[in-house]
């Protein structure tokens, strides 16, 4: 009986592990876009400047000596890919390193397996996404390791490394600028997926009409991932006729393609490049590219306040007198959107920028308080002239303060005095132009410098 209760267990067992094996969930596929990572730089696509043959990093890969670089590009202009194809193509060992995700700690981890690979002749490349995320201190961390060969590191940035990567770690690594791939770029990876067999989709029976791929190409704005993503979810959800062909049209695409990200980090360069084009735009009296570029910042999650401070500066930077009422307005409309928010408060924002852009500007004001600046620096605090000077005690009028000063309202509101150091007495700070209100203040002073 023994003997026949352990054969049922057993068998058990076996009917209980066979049926695990069956059930056991089969692991994902990797999707599209790594599926389709070029693995050298023949099938690699766009930036010809860097790696087209006699360019500096094709140049590189082919004499094998690989500088630590820092790689600056958009997203999905083949930061990584490029990292992957270098170390695949000098036979070096790659690690890659998020510095979302990871620390100090692991670097160390990492160096000393770097070491042990490099007493054996095998160099390692560690490749480390986003290493902006890292502060000036954790930097610094790559410095010694860079410095004696330990690592190749190659750093991946979609910030401008001027700004966020620390002047010794960067004076060590070649900066390599990426830019964002082209229409003709995209929609060659696109094909080239569609008619792989092995790692794309050639086997699924697809037909993608032109004009769905010219979609997918021109809303992933030189996003290759974006674009890879798009359409393999649009291969997923596509019905087969028939025939058993699965077709993609343009509203296949349209559906798959999920709304991009504008191209914009509040903490970034694009932060300033974006803002710079609006302040430029309404100096240039541009209304249509002030809305464009006040569009972008608000439609990618800038804070509103932010732009109207920076309009109420500009009221005064570039407008000045010569529309005395831009710098009411600008309040105003700082003070209407505290009162409205959002969803609403973009209306008066662009009431503001529309009128900023179309007044009459004069940064007169602006120049003249730089220049004055300019001499209280260079020249010091020279005295206040005594006619001028406050006489509050007898003391002080003895000592001749604020005497023979003029007072104006008894001369009819103007008389001619001298009211800046003599050292300065015949300099002229605020010029004021012949624009707007300002031609007006510029007429009366040469009246009152008449004497009229």
């Amino acid at each position: 009986m023994k003997i026949i209760n352990y054969l049922c267990l057993s068998v058990s067992n076996f009917c209980f592990m066979e049926l695990f094996k069956e059930n056991k969930p089969k692991e994902a596929p990797a999707p599209l876009a790594d599926r389709m990572r070029p693995r050298n730089l023949e099938e690699f696509v766009g930036q010809g400047h860097i790696v087209e043959k006699g360019r500096f990093l094709r140049t590189a890969i082919e004499s094998d000596k690989i500088p630590s670089l820092i790689l600056w590009g958009p997203p999905g202009s083949g930061k990584t890919t490029l990292a992957n194809v270098i170390a695949h193509a000098t036979g070096s060992r790659f690690v890659f390193f998020s510095a979302v995700l990871e620390g100090v700690k692991e670097v160390r981890e990492i160096v000393k397996e770097a070491e042990i690979e490099f007493r054996n002749g095998k160099r390692t490349i560690l490749f480390v996404d986003e290493i902006h995320r890292f502060n000036k201190a954790q930097q610094d961390a790559f410095l010694p390791h860079v410095e004696k060969g330990t690592i190749i590191l190659i750093g991946a940035t979609t910030e401008n490394p001027s700004f966020e990567v620390n002047a010794p770690l960067l004076s060590r690594c070649r900066v390599l600028t990426l830019k964002p791939l082209t229409n003709d770029d995209l929609k060659s990876i696109l094909k080239r997926a569609l008619a792989d067999g092995e790692r794309g989709l050639g086997n699924l029976n697809l037909m993608v009409f032109e004009d769905a791929i010219d979609h997918l190409v021109k809303a992933s704005h030189g996003d290759a991932r974006t674009a890879l993503n798009a359409l393999e979810i649009a291969a997923e959800a596509a019905r087969a006729d028939e025939k058993g062909v699965r077709i993609i049209g343009l509203r296949d695409a349209e559906e798959a393609l999920q709304r991009k990200a504008l191209l914009y980090d509040k903490a970034g360069e694009e932060h300033y490049n974006v803002i710079s084009a609006f302040i430029k735009s309404m100096r240039g009296s541009d209304p249509d590219a002030a809305l464009y570029w006040m569009a972008r910042m608000l439609e990618a999650g800038e804070d509103p306040l932010f732009v109207a401070r920076r309009m109420v500066i500009f009221a005064s930077e570039d407008i000045g007198n010569a529309d005395p009422h831009a710098i009411s307005l600008a309040v105003s409309v700082f003070q209407a959107f505290h009162f409205l928010g959002m969803p609403e408060g973009w209306i008066p924002l662009a009431q503001a920028a529309t009128y900023l852009a179309t007044a009459p500007k004069s940064n007169a004001s602006y120049m003249g308080y730089l220049s004055a600046k300019e001499d209280v620096v260079s020249k010091g605090p020279l005295p206040v002239p005594l006619h001028i000077r406050n006489a509050p005690t007898k003391l002080m009028k003895d000592m001749g303060y604020s005497k023979g000063y003029k007072y104006p309202h008894n001369y009819g509101g103007y008389i001619r005095e001298t009211y800046l150091p003599d050292e300065l007495k015949e300099k002229s700070y605020y010029m004021p132009k012949e624009t707007g209100y300002e031609k007006t203040i510029r007429e009366r002073m040469e009246k009152l410098k008449k004497g009229q």
